[in-house]
């Protein structure tokens, strides 16, 4: 291993640099090829996007090969390198802070280049297609700078170094940071995707639907890989930090669910475009911000000025995300304004009683609640930057905002899936919403027979409910005229995603609403009972190697074991409460061993948590996995529909 010390560097700082000549040869050739019409050039194009993804994995195989060597003549294997972390942690921890996170981002971002590129190979003369190359070939040289500049992870380290710290110990204590960060990543970096096409739709003036339905899966599939790293972050939350919880509306969590409202936004009023030809400045305003807001999400987290669990604390590469985000609204707000006559819809909205009534009233409640929740998370910047004051905006704020935001959301899933194109009559909706309505009532009552209280839970229960029984109307009517084929398709695999969210909703009212929490001392073979459950320390247990002390005690709940721990981590020093959850399909009894941990005393502090219904929220992420790829295949063929002179419907049967 010594030998190879001092390797990766050089050859890590070649392959971006050869990236970097790539991406920026890329971009000279996409755009004078588009504009001149010649092939020649413009079959140039695919070859430097593979240069540029061959060497942005290099370089990452050289920052692994680094860490995995220990090779600390490398200042970023210094900052998060260590001889004693495990084989697993310590090839995430390539990803565990700055450096190496803007590098995973390139590489993503390489491969998307690379993909769109070969897909699109034999439409290389499209002027579209090549405009939506250029722009991704330019968000690549601003990655290769960052990574050549501020955020350079080969940068070499003082002399000397025979060891580091580790990754932070909360990026060393659970299987989730293999997944998380990477599949975030390709939700954060997918939306470059269809950003770059809609750049090129209006570069062109071709901003009609074609651009659309060319981008519709990258969409779903970045709108689903950040949804479920949105997922798989809160679970990690709840399984690591102790506090019960699975979203504290923490700056950096805000800074991934703001570009997921406006996608979510994009994604449901894109269908009112391809269907009516209506919404285009929506659409398009709506993916440059999902697009610009990933930017500012990763200037939010890695620029230094928040602080956060999940933050990286580094000052230099701060101003330039935040000018490459002036950059790219800048530029789209003129492009947008540019061609704002082609802009003009050539159908308008009949009644507000129709579906694209429905996603126009959408996109308000989606854009309202993404601006509730910016505004909350940059606020005390602000008044810090004027003002030299700090000011915490918490978790009232989210929630007296959010929760009237989220309902509303909640009863258009009601309406929305009945309501047909055009306009809706009062008997046929009375027809459509009658089971589903007969379903939140059934649900309102359960709950209440169950001891809920409180008007918002309640409401909750009830419009999950109702829209539930809406979403599962349509999947039955599907699966009858077509069997388990019609779940396959974007309306119905939508509603599979409309059933998670459901899921999701219902478990957080019930969970946040009614958790009941308690400290407890625990003496060796006394048991306790609270909360209707019986807790006993059975004794301890001590785990003690050169990267941590681990003190286990070993409690058992209503008779099942479990064994929450306190690790202290030597080289930093932290005491990093590990909790023990036990799940059941109705609540989760979640214990904490509470330092300071005295194994000779014979007694322990526990503070135990018991939480309804926890387990569904993981069961309606996993919904919306599936949702979202079932919404990928096509679906029943529909025949084209002029956006304009479509006809009226006839009133459909329930």
């Amino acid at each position: 291993m010594l030998g190879v010390t001092g390797v990766a560097g050089p050859l890590g700082r070649a392959a971006l640099l050869v990236g970097l000549v790539g991406a920026v040869f890329g971009l000279v050739s996409a755009v004078t090829g588009t504009r001149q019409s010649d092939p020649k050039v413009l079959r140039l194009v695919p070859r430097f996007a593979w240069l540029t993804g061959i060497a942005s994995l290099g370089a990452f195989v050289c920052m692994e090969w680094a860490m995995i060597t220990r090779d600390f003549s490398l200042a970023y294997v210094q900052k998060v390198g260590s001889w004693s972390t495990p084989a697993l942690y310590n090839f995430t921890a390539v990803w565990s802070a700055l450096e190496g996170s803007i590098l995973l981002w390139l590489m993503v971002l390489t491969f998307l280049t690379v993909g769109i590129a070969v897909k699109y190979r034999a439409k290389l003369d499209d002027p579209m297609v090549g405009w939506a190359l250029a722009t991704m070939f330019f968000v690549g040289v601003f990655f290769f700078v960052l990574t050549l500049g501020p955020a350079n992870p080969f940068a070499a380290g003082p002399a000397g170094v025979l060891d580091g710290p580790g990754p932070n110990p909360l990026l060393q204590n659970h299987v989730l940071v293999v997944f998380h960060p990477p599949i975030l990543y390709l939700g954060y970096v997918g939306f470059t995707v269809p950003f770059a096409f809609a750049i090129g739709a209006l570069v062109t003036g071709r901003v009609g639907e074609g651009w659309l339905l060319e981008t519709r899966r990258w969409a779903l599939m970045s709108w689903g890989f950040l949804t479920f790293g949105i997922i798989l972050g809160s679970w990690w939350s709840y399984e690591v930090l102790g506090w019960g919880g699975v979203w504290a509306w923490d700056p950096v969590e805000n800074a991934s669910f703001i570009p997921w409202l406006t996608g979510t936004a994009y994604i449901h009023s894109v269908l009112v475009q391809e269907r009516r030809g209506m919404l285009r400045v929506w659409n398009l305003s709506l993916l440059v911000s999902t697009f610009s807001l990933t930017i500012l999400g990763t200037f939010l987290t890695r620029s230094g000025v928040l602080n956060s669990v999940h933050a990286f604390s580094d000052g230099q590469i701060g101003p330039f995300l935040l000018t490459f985000f002036a950059v790219i609204v800048l530029a789209s707000v003129v492009l947008i304004g540019w061609r704002g006559d082609l802009l003009r819809s050539p159908g308008t909205i009949d009644s507000p009683l129709s579906r694209e009534g429905a996603f126009l009233a959408n996109n308000v409640l989606f854009g309202v609640f993404a601006f509730v929740v910016l505004l909350g998370t940059v606020f005390p910047l602000i008044v810090e930057a004027l003002q030299d004051r700090q000011l915490v905006v918490g978790e009232p704020f989210f929630d007296r905002l959010g929760v009237p935001v989220g309902l509303t959301l909640l009863f258009l899933m009601c309406v929305a899936p009945v309501l047909p194109w055009r306009k809706a009559s009062g008997e046929l909706l009375s027809q459509r919403l009658f089971w589903p309505a007969w379903g939140g009532t059934l649900a309102l009552l359960v709950s209440v027979v169950v001891g809920a209280t409180g008007i918002a839970p309640l409401l909750t229960f009830f419009l999950g409910g109702f829209a539930g029984g809406a979403a599962l109307r349509q999947l039955a009517l599907a699966t009858r005229r077509q069997g388990l084929r019609g779940l396959v398709g974007r309306a119905n695999g939508g509603m599979v995603v409309h059933i998670g969210v459901i899921l999701i909703a219902v478990a957080l009212a019930a969970s946040n609403s009614f958790t009941r929490s308690q400290e407890l001392t625990l003496k060796l073979d006394t048991p306790i009972e609270w909360g209707g459950h019986t807790f006993e320390l059975v004794g301890f247990s001590r785990e003690e190697d050169d990267r941590q002390t681990r003190i286990s005690a070993r409690v058992e709940v209503d008779g099942t074991e479990r064994a929450p721990a306190v690790t202290k981590y030597l080289k930093m020093g932290n005491n990093i409460g590990t909790p023990s959850v036990l799940t059941t399909l109705t609540k989760d009894i979640y214990v904490t061993l509470e330092p300071p941990v005295k194994m000779d005393s014979g007694t322990a502090k526990i503070k135990v948590f018991v939480k309804p219904m926890i387990v569904w929220i993981w069961v309606g992420g996993a919904m919306m996995a599936v949702g979202t790829v079932l919404a990928m295949f096509p679906g029943r063929r529909r025949k084209p529909t002029d956006p304009v002179s479509a006809p009226v419907p006839e009133a459909a049967a329930p």
